[in-house]
């Protein structure tokens, strides 16, 4: 897996064609990415929603570039992909959101790793979504740091269990306060060198968290703009939702104006956007669809670019381009000519964004999840149901055409069936791909809860595997599997976080792996409460949390290989276990 990156490194001929002193005026720009997390397309003041203020986004489309049309994948891995590849999610091996289906296959190249090798300082602070364990891990994808957590969402907002560069740490703060503190000093460590931030926020995913100061204005709030079919919304859910969002106008605001701060306006361009649709039945403008839809509603995204000096102010542009672009777009824009081994499926906006009539080729988009794929030309949407709209005089997919535009439903099927041959057929049919351990390059491995199997009457804390831990350990005979590959060889620290209560102390507990075995004792009772229902503005549908305790269990030596990791009780004095939540071995 080690050649098969670095194969790819050295095969992106990457040069850049100004100098690296951030000081001077002709300096290659930074790049300051932002994506929200199932933030709609109508979550915004600056599209006519008069229940929110965001003012700081507001002014990046005032003084920047917006894109009209502007789309992405129906769900979080997915886009996360698509923006960092330049390709559609399936190409990449994306296929699920959690237990190892939302990992990027490992011979895909991503916007850090260019901007890396052409001399950028990187950065990834937030929710990554596309592999924990290295070489999936960011550290392993480009960024040189990292902050935040890998998994699809987390359970808990407010000061939460997080990782830096693979170690467990301590969150401080709301996460994306957090997070955006995590940027800001990020700006200023780089200012005197190019640098690219990419900051992938978790909100306003659910669960529904956030702090008094932003939900104080909305908690008893009369909405004014409600969703066209007024029955199916969550008022309280909007609400939380909206409040969500002003708080993420607030942090955007923040980076801003630290650019401004250090000077660095005019060679610093700055991306908004967020991942998918609306994560509730709320005011998006009459679209069709929410998250996890191809309808419009589910895959229009806000798009903002701002480049000080460069980029015209105000300027909309309403020519349809989606996540699949950006890629292309910013190495355009930073002077970074780049041959990737892989064909992208993305083109570079840069002719929409600096010239005033660009020549422009009609285009298709597609859009594609758990087995539904839609797609977008110019005018119209062919849906997944083969009816086809006018985008332009019906925008809520009310009156299908197909008759009546019966050659262009015909042209749209037919690409339709073509796309999915050939970016489908990149799937396959089972994922082999193992739970990685020990990359010789980086010295800690998660192997978390969510990615494992519970066998016998181990249950998981919830249905969404991605903040879940596991419960109801009653038996030696039951036990909870990975399947893994050991990259490199050697010994490892072991520690598992747990919590058990003081009348089931006492629990003999085995790690194996192809033979090795490595028994610890939990002597040391830990039974904190659940977490999250008191800062959760809406009943959460994932699972609850707790402040689970590391316990060093030992050293076990592993060979280079693939297996299976196996967890089980040897002994077990009480009633249960443990309650498991994630191992994590150190290489020594």
């Amino acid at each position: 897996m080690v050649k098969i990156k670095l194969l790819i490194l050295l095969t992106c001929i990457i040069t850049i064609t100004s100098s690296c002193n951030n000081s001077e005026k002709n300096a290659p720009p930074n790049v300051i990415l932002i994506l929200t997390d199932d933030q709609g397309w109508g979550d915004l003041s600056i599209s006519g929603n008069t229940n929110l203020e965001t003012p700081n986004i507001d002014r990046l489309a005032e003084t920047g570039v917006t894109f009209d049309r502007f789309y992405v994948s129906p769900v979080c891995s997915p886009t996360r992909a698509e923006l960092l590849t330049g390709r559609y999610h399936p190409r990449g091996g994306v296929y699920s959101t959690s237990a190892g289906g939302e990992r990027l296959d490992l011979d895909e190249t991503t916007m850090a790793d260019i901007f890396k090798t052409a001399g950028y300082a990187t950065a990834a602070y937030g929710k990554w979504h596309n592999g924990m364990q290295p070489p999936y891990h960011p550290n392993a994808r480009g960024f040189d740091d990292f902050y935040g957590f890998c998994s699809g969402h987390w359970g808990n907002y407010f000061s939460p269990m997080l990782e830096h560069n693979g170690e467990i740490v301590k969150g401080n703060g709301f996460v994306v306060d957090d997070f955006t503190e995590r940027g800001m000093e990020f700006i200023e460590k780089n200012k005197n060198r190019p640098f690219f931030l990419y900051l992938p926020y978790n909100t306003p995913h659910s669960p529904m968290q956030v702090p008094y100061r932003w939900w104080n204005k909305f908690e008893n709030k009369e909405l004014e703009m409600l969703h066209h079919e007024p029955e199916t919304e969550d008022i309280v859910f909007t609400r939380a939702a909206l409040a969500m969002c002003e708080n993420i106008d607030w942090n955007v605001g923040r980076i801003v104006e630290k650019v401004d701060e250090l000077g660095l306006a005019e060679n610093t361009i700055i991306i908004y956007l967020s991942d998918n649709g609306p994560n509730s039945w709320r005011w998006n403008a009459g679209m069709k669809g929410r998250k996890g839809s191809t309808d419009e509603g589910g895959v229009r995204s806000p798009m903002f670019m701002k480049w000080e000096g460069v980029l015209p102010s105000g300027k909309k542009i309403d020519k349809i381009a989606g996540s699949i672009d950006l890629l292309p777009t910013l190495a355009d824009l930073a002077g970074i000519n780049f041959q990737p081994e892989k064909t992208l499926d993305g083109i570079s906006l840069k002719p929409l964004l600096t010239e005033g009539k660009p020549e422009w080729k009609e285009r298709l988009l597609f859009s594609h999840w758990s087995g539904r794929t839609s797609v977008r030309s110019q005018q119209f949407r062919l849906d997944n149901e083969g009816k086809l709209f006018d985008m332009e005089s019906d925008p809520g997919q009310y009156e299908d055409v197909s008759d009546k535009f019966s050659e262009i439903s015909t042209q749209l099927l037919q690409a339709k069936r073509n796309w999915e041959s050939e970016v489908l057929s990149e799937l396959p049919e089972t994922d082999d791909r193992t739970f990685t351990i020990g990359h010789p390059d980086f010295p800690f491995t998660q192997i978390p809860a969510r990615d494992g199997i519970a066998h016998g009457n181990i249950q998981r804390s919830n249905r969404f595997p991605n903040d879940s831990f596991f419960t109801n350990w009653k038996s030696t005979d039951d036990s909870i599997t990975w399947e893994a590959e050991v990259l490199s060889g050697g010994s490892f620290e072991v520690e598992i976080y747990y919590t058990c209560p003081s009348k089931d102390a006492g629990s003999t507990i085995e790690l194996s792996y192809a033979g090795e075995k490595l028994t610890g004792k939990i002597y040391e009772p830990h039974n904190p409460p659940l977490l999250g229902m008191e800062h959760d503005r809406v009943k959460r549908m994932e699972s609850y949390v707790k402040n689970f305790k590391p316990m060093k269990m030992g050293t076990i030596h592993l060979k280079k290989g693939r297996g299976v990791l196996t967890l089980k009780a040897k002994e077990i004095p009480g009633k249960e276990a443990m309650d498991f939540r994630l191992i994590m071995l150190k290489r020594l």
